[in-house]
């Protein structure tokens, strides 16, 4: 179970992009961040020692070896939780719960971002995928499900090879399973 604070750190909207970027890109400056996320960069630092102290983000070295500059990198990749995890903290719960319905919101402006540009022709080659089925689970066999769709994502991430010369674009999968009648 993730801890409260790492999900309440990671669903504010620019910490969300900042550990997105850091997801796609890798280590980066600090005002590489405020340059591509168009914000500050006094706001970028104070986002970074918030997603710091929750564990999700840490410093790392310059790669040309500048002490003079701020570099940071993910100290996790992929986080996996419910509001039911927070149950026995009507407090934890309610912040869990606001966390979901902020995630579900970017996920849903995402999607929507993607029809718009759909007849981008620099989108052209990209065919969106829907994927969705329904099916019977008990609560064990839908985290288990959980578990191997997220064991599934990141083998196919390190099975890419991003030296080989393509050209490819950031993408975002997400997954929604929940009880549900026909």
């Amino acid at each position: 179970m993730e801890d409260i604070s790492v999900i309440t750190a990671v669903h504010h909207p620019l910490r969300r992009r900042i550990y997105d970027y850091l997801l796609l890109y890798g280590a980066s400056q600090v005002t590489t961040l405020a340059r591509t996320l168009q914000s500050q960069v006094g706001s970028i630092s104070h986002h970074l020692r918030m997603l710091e102290r929750a564990g999700v983000v840490e410093r790392t070295d310059d790669p040309t070896g500048d002490r003079r500059t701020s570099w940071w990198k993910l100290a996790r990749r992929g986080l996996t939780w419910s509001a039911d995890d927070f149950a026995d903290s009507p407090a934890d719960a309610l912040l869990a719960r606001e966390a979901q319905r902020q995630g579900i919101r970017m996920q849903i402006e995402r999607l929507q971002r993607w029809h718009r540009r759909h007849g981008d022709p620099a989108m052209a080659a990209y065919d969106g995928s829907n994927t969705e089925t329904t099916a019977w689970a008990s609560p064990d066999e839908l985290r288990d499900l959980s578990a191997r769709l997220l064991t599934t994502l990141r083998e196919w991430q390190e099975s890419i090879d991003l030296d080989d010369g393509q050209e490819r674009a950031p993408v975002f999968f997400f997954a929604h399973a929940f009880p549900t009648e026909p």
